[in-house]
C-alpha cells in the first residue's frame, strides 16, 4: 500500500496537541479553541469527531490511560474523561491560577505527572487523587514530563534548559541526575520556541533516551551513567527540531522541523524517509500509532495530519517487536521495581537471542530475520557463514538504503525567512530592507547605515515582495533597489526597480514575467557615477545611466536589463540557479550544473559574466566541503568575488580579471578565530574587506538574525596558515594577504600597472619583508633571506637587506644580495616589467579568433608555438696549430716530417748535398717566421682561452 497523508482543520490557529489511546483505535487532539476532539482511526479525515467542551481556555495537553483520557488547559484544571467518550469523569487537579503545561501517564496507567507554570511537578494517582507526590526544586517552570518504561523514573524538561531525572521508586523522590546544556532555555510562553516539544523520549529498552537539542540535532543519553552517545544529525536539517516521536518497537524515530518530517533509523542514525511539512507552520507534537503503521501530528495552524504507511511495505514493521529494536545491542532485561502503589513482576522487555529474534518467539518478532540490511556499511553486507543452510531464494528481502544529498535551494544573499511575521529581504553594508507582514499587505522599510548620505523610506506593499536586492558596494548604493513578488493565481510575477536618485514614481519601472514563472534571484550593478544622482540630469549626474539589472527566473535563464528597464539579452543558465551578486562590471552567478552527489557534495559552480559583452570571464566550481552548503556570496570592498559556506570558510576569487585563470583563495577559517574558542556561536556575513569581516554573531545554532535589528560586528580577516609556532607567523600572514590584494588591485589598472596608492602599499609591504629578512639573518637562515630578498619591490629595499646581512656579519649572504641588485639593474628586470611581460603573453594567448575567409577553411598560418629545444649555436674562434692562420707553418712542418720519415743514410759521396738541403729547410722556416713577425710584431700570439674571451666580448658588445 502506498503511503498517503490525510489532513483536517481540526482546530483554530494556535498551539495544538495530540495523543493516541492505548489501543491505538482513537486519537485525541486539543487546541487553542478550548476543544478536545476524539477521532476514530478507522475512518477518513471527513468524519465528524466527538467534542469535549468543558475547558474554559485553550487546551495545552492531552494524555491517555487504560480507562480514561485526560486534558489540561490554560484554565489551570486537569480533567479526566471516560475512555473514548467526551463524558467528563471528574477533576484530577487544579493549579493555583497558572496554566497546565503537560500531562504524562505512567506505563501502568495508574498515575499522571502534571507540569504547570509553577516550579513543582505533581504526581497524582488517577483513581485516588489525594495520593500526591511533589517534585520540587526546579528553578523555572517545567515544560514537559516523560516516564521511564519501568515507571520508576520521571524526566522533567524545564524552561531553564535543564533535564532532571527523578527517582520516585522510594518513599521520597530524589533527583538522580540533572543534565544541563542540551535543550534550549526558553522562558517566554508567548514565543514560538516555547511551542516546541522538548520532551525526553525513552527507548522501550529503558537504556537511553532521545531529546532534541539546541544545536538542531537529536542527542542520545545513556543510563545509568548518563553519558552522551553519538547524536542524530543531518546536513539538510537547518532549523530547530520542534517535536520527536518513537515507534512502539523502537526501530524508528520521527522528528519534525520547519521544512519536513523525517523518519530515522535508530540503529544507523540516518534519515530513511521524509515528508514535507505544512508551509510556514510549526509542528507542535508528533505521535506514532501504537497499533498500526501510522504517524500523526498537529501544527500551530490547527491542522491535523495523518501519514498512513510512513514505513513502506517491505521494511521492518514499526509495531512488531524485533531483535533490532535495541540499537545498543545485546539482550535488555530490567526489573520494574516496586512502586508506591504496588509491585510488578520482572519484565523482559527485549530478550534477544544470538540470531536477533526475540527469545521465545516463533520468528514473528522479526519477520525478515538477519537478511534485512539497515546499515549499508554494517554487518548485514557480510557474507553468510558456510553451512548456514540459507539458499539464494531466502535472500530476496535484502535491501540497501541510500541517503541522497538534498539540493540547496535558491537564496538571496542577506535575506532571512519569515519568522514572527517579520523578515529581512536584504542586509548588507549599505543598508537593510525589512518586511513586516500585516496579513493583507506588507510594510517594506528601506534603511541605510549612513543616513547622512541617504535617507531611508518605507512603503505599503500589496504584492508581498519576497525577493529584493540592495547594492553591496558603496557606488552601487547610488543606483537603486530591486523588488520581486511571486505569482499568485492570475497575477504573474513582476520586478520593481526603484532608483534612489529620483524618489518620484517617474524613475520606477516594472518588468512582468510570463505566467507561472517565478523570480529566483536579483542583482544590480553598474559603473561608478561621476557625480551624485541627486543632481539634475543636465548637470551630468546620471549621464552614465542607472546601471544593469539581472533577473534569474524559474525558466532557467538570466535576463539582463538596463537600469531604465530595457531588455538587453536572455542567457540560458546551465543547471539550477542558487544565488548571485553584482559588481561594477560583472555579475557573479552560483548554479548547480548537474546534481548533488551521494557523499554530500552540492556540486555548485560560480560563473562571472560581464555586463557589456556578456562574456563568461570565469567558471569555477565552489570549494565547499562535502556535507556543507553555501551561506553567502558577495563582493568585497575591493570588488573581488567572495563566498562563505557553513563550514566557516571564506574564499575570494583571485586572478578573476585574467580569463579562465582564476582560483579560490581561502582567506578566513572562522573556526580558528580566538573569540570562537569555547563558544557556541556562528557568523552571518554582511560584508568583507581585505582586513575585516563585517558580520552578525549568532548564538548557538541560530541560523539567521532576528528582531530587533542586531548590530554589525567586525572580525579580523586572517589567512588560515597552519604554522603558528613561529614568532614571525603574523607578519608572514599579513605579507601573503597584502600581496594577494595588491595583485588584485594591479589587475584592474591599465598599462601603467601602478599608481601612488599601490606604491605606498608596496613600500609598506617591503618594510614587512625587511623585518622577516632581519629575523632570518638573526637565525642564520641564508636561503630564506635570499628568497625574501627576491620578493622586494624597490632597489633601496634590496640595499637595506644587504646592510642587514652586513650588520650580522653574513658576508656571503651580503654578496648574493648585492648580486641580485646588480642583476636587476643590468638586466632592467623589475616586478613591474615582469607583470607587463606576463600581460603581453596573456593577450597573445587570449586574442580574438578570426572568422575564416571561406566556409570550413582557414588558410592563415598556424600560430607560433614555443617548445623546449636545444640552445642556438654560438660562434667560437679557435687558435691552434690547425687553424687557418697557421696553415703555412703547418705545411712546412708536414713536409719536413714526411721527409724525415722517408730519410735513409745516403752514400758517402752524397752527404754534402743532404747537409745543404737541411740548411735550406731551416732557412725556409726562418723566412716564414720573419714574415709573421713583420705583420704581427706588436701582437703576441694569444692563448686559446684568452682569444675565446676576447671574441665573446666582441660579439656581445662592451656590456
Amino acid at each position: 500500500m502506498a503511503s498517503k497523508t490525510l489532513t483536517n482543520s481540526a482546530h483554530e490557529p494556535g498551539y495544538t496537541c495530540i495523543t493516541f489511546s492505548r489501543d491505538g483505535k482513537l486519537s485525541y487532539t486539543g487546541g487553542s479553541d478550548s476543544l478536545v476532539r476524539i477521532w476514530n482511526m478507522d475512518k477518513d479525515q471527513y468524519q465528524e469527531p466527538e467534542v469535549a467542551y468543558e475547558a474554559d481556555e485553550g487546551i495545552t495537553t492531552v494524555a491517555s490511560s487504560n480507562d480514561y483520557w485526560l486534558s489540561g488547559s490554560h484554565d489551570s484544571e486537569v480533567r479526566s474523561y471516560v475512555h473514548g467518550k467526551p463524558d467528563l469523569h471528574g477533576l484530577i487537579s487544579k493549579a493555583a491560577g497558572v496554566s497546565i503545561r503537560d500531562l504524562a501517564v505512567d506505563p501502568a496507567g495508574k498515575r499522571v505527572a502534571i507540569a504547570t507554570d509553577e516550579t513543582t511537578v505533581k504526581v497524582v494517582d488517577i483513581k485516588e487523587i489525594t495520593n500526591v507526590i511533589s517534585l520540587a526544586g526546579h528553578r523555572k517552570c517545567v515544560r514537559k514530563v516523560t516516564w521511564h518504561p519501568s515507571g520508576n523514573l520521571l524526566t522533567t524538561s524545564s524552561a531553564d534548559g535543564t533535564v532532571s531525572v527523578w527517582d520516585i521508586s522510594g518513599p521520597e523522590p530524589r533527583v538522580e541526575k540533572t543534565i544541563d546544556g542540551v535543550i534550549p532555555a526558553v522562558s517566554d510562553p508567548e514565543s514560538t520556541d516555547f511551542m516546541h516539544d522538548c520532551s525526553v523520549v525513552w527507548h522501550p529498552s529503558g537504556g537511553h533516551f532521545y531529546v532534541s537539542s539546541r544545536t538542531h540535532d537529536i542527542v542520545v543519553i545513556s543510563r545509568p551513567n548518563w553519558d552522551r552517545l553519538p547524536s542524530f544529525s543531518d546536513s539538510s536539517i537547518t532549523s530547530a527540531i520542534t517535536a520527536l516521536a518513537l515507534s512502539v518497537n523502537g526501530l524508528y524515530l520521527a522528528s519534525a522541523c520547519k521544512e519536513e518530517i523525517a523518519i530515522w533509523s535508530t540503529q544507523t542514525k540516518r534519515i530513511l524517509w521524509r515528508h514535507a511539512g505544512t508551509p510556514n507552520a510549526i509542528i507542535t507534537q508528533l505521535a506514532f500509532s501504537p497499533s498500526q503503521n501510522l504517524l500523526a501530528w498537529t501544527d500551530n495552524e490547527g491542522i491535523l495530519t495523518w501519514w498512513r504507511e510512513p514505513v513502506p511495505a517491505g521494511s521492518p514493521d514499526p509495531i512488531k517487536q524485533s531483535g533490532a529494536a535495541n540499537p545498543q545491542g545485546g539482550s535488555t532485561k530490567h526489573k520494574v521495581p516496586a512502586t508506591s502503589w504496588g509491585t510488578d513482576d520482572d519484565v523482559n522487555i527485549s530478550s534477544v537471542d544470538s540470531k536477533g529474534i526475540a527469545a521465545g518467539e516463533n520468528g514473528d518478532g522479526n519477520e525478515y530475520g538477519d537478511d534485512w540490511i539497515i546499515d549499508d556499511l554494517g554487518d548485514g553486507m557480510e557474507d553468510e557463514a558456510e553451512g548456514n543452510g540459507k539458499t539464494e531464494g531466502e535472500n530476496k528481502f535484502v535491501k540497501e538504503m541510500v541517503s541522497i544529498t538534498k539540493a540547496q535551494p535558491a537564496f538571496q544573499p542577506g535575506s532571512t525567512p519569515m519568522q514572527n511575521k517579520r523578515c529581512y529581504l536584504a542586509y548588507n553594508t549599505v543598508g537593510v530592507i525589512e518586511v513586516a507582514d500585516q496579513d493583507t499587505h506588507h510594510i517594506v522599510t528601506v534603511d541605510f547605515h549612513d543616513r547622512s548620505a541617504r535617507k531611508g523610506y518605507h512603503f505599503t506593499d500589496h504584492f508581498k515582495y519576497d525577493v529584493a536586492y540592495l547594492g553591496m558596494l558603496f557606488f552601487l548604493c547610488e543606483r537603486g533597489a530591486l523588488f520581486a513578488c511571486p505569482p499568485e493565481q492570475e497575477h504573474p510575477a513582476q520586478v520593481l526597480y526603484k532608483p534612489y536618485g529620483t524618489w518620484s514614481s517617474q524613475g520606477d519601472w516594472e518588468y512582468v514575467l510570463p505566467p507561472n514563472h517565478r523570480v529566483l534571484g536579483l542583482a544590480a550593478g553598474g559603473e561608478r557615477p561621476t557625480k551624485s544622482l541627486r543632481d539634475p540630469s543636465s548637470s551630468g549626474g546620471d549621464i552614465q545611466g542607472l546601471g544593469n539589472v539581472v533577473v534569474a527566473t524559474s525558466a532557467g535563464d538570466l535576463t539582463f536589463l538596463s537600469g531604465s528597464g530595457m531588455e538587453r539579452i536572455v542567457l540560458g543558465l546551465e543547471g539550477e540557479f542558487v544565488s548571485m551578486a553584482a559588481a561594477e562590471e560583472y555579475v557573479l552567478v552560483v548554479h548547480r550544473p548537474g546534481a548533488t552527489t551521494i557523499d554530500g557534495s552540492q556540486g555548485l559552480t560560480a560563473t562571472l559574466i560581464s555586463f557589456e559583452e556578456f562574456e563568461v570571464l570565469q567558471e569555477k566550481p565552489l570549494p565547499i566541503p562535502k556535507g556543507h552548503v553555501l551561506k553567502w556570496i558577495g563582493i568585497t570592498d575591493e570588488g573581488v568575488p567572495a563566498i562563505y559556506d557553513s563550514s566557516g570558510h571564506m574564499h575570494i576569487m583571485i586572478n578573476f580579471r585574467r580569463p579562465n585563470r582564476a582560483s579560490w583563495a581561502r582567506i578566513l577559517d572562522a573556526n580558528t578565530l580566538e573569540r570562537k574558542q569555547n563558544r557556541d556561536e556562528s557568523y552571518w556575513p554582511v560584508g568583507l574587506s581585505k582586513d575585516i569581516l563585517m558580520c552578525i554573531i549568532l548564538k548557538g545554532r541560530q541560523e539567521h538574525p532576528g528582531f530587533p535589528r542586531p548590530l554589525i560586528q567586525e572580525l579580523p580577516v586572517r589567512m588560515p596558515f597552519r604554522n603558528k609556532n613561529s614568532a614571525d607567523a603574523s607578519i608572514e600572514e599579513s605579507v601573503a594577504r597584502e600581496r594577494v590584494f595588491i595583485d588584485l588591485a594591479r589587475d584592474g589598472l591599465e598599462d601603467e600597472l601602478t599608481n601612488s596608492e599601490l606604491d605606498k602599499r608596496e613600500i609598506e609591504l617591503d618594510k614587512s619583508l625587511i623585518r622577516l629578512i632581519q629575523s632570518a639573518c638573526k637565525t642564520d637562515k641564508a636561503p630564506r633571506a635570499i628568497e625574501l630578498t627576491k620578493r622586494l619591490h624597490f632597489a633601496h629595499s634590496i640595499s637595506a637587506a644587504s646592510q642587514l646581512a652586513g650588520f650580522y656579519r653574513l658576508l656571503g649572504l651580503q654578496e648574493k644580495i648585492d648580486a641580485i641588485k646588480r642583476w636587476r639593474e643590468e638586466q632592467e628586470v623589475t616586478p613591474l616589467e615582469t607583470v607587463r611581460e606576463r600581460r603581453r603573453e596573456l593577450e597573445q594567448e587570449d586574442r580574438y579568433m578570426k572568422a575564416p575567409k571561406k566556409p570550413f577553411q582557414d588558410f592563415e598560418p598556424p600560430r607560433k608555438i614555443d617548445r623546449p629545444a636545444l640552445a642556438r649555436p654560438a660562434a667560437v674562434v679557435e687558435h691552434t696549430e690547425f687553424t687557418a692562420s697557421n696553415a703555412t707553418a703547418r705545411a712546412v712542418r708536414t713536409r719536413v716530417e714526411a721527409e724525415e720519415h722517408s730519410w735513409t743514410p745516403p752514400p758517402e759521396g752524397k752527404r754534402k748535398r743532404d747537409a745543404e738541403d737541411e740548411a735550406g729547410v731551416k732557412d725556409l722556416e726562418r723566412e716564414h717566421h720573419k714574415r709573421c713577425a713583420v705583420g704581427e710584431a706588436s701582437t703576441p700570439i694569444p692563448s686559446p682561452k684568452s682569444e675565446v674571451f676576447l671574441e665573446m666580448r666582441r660579439l656581445c658588445g662592451p656590456n
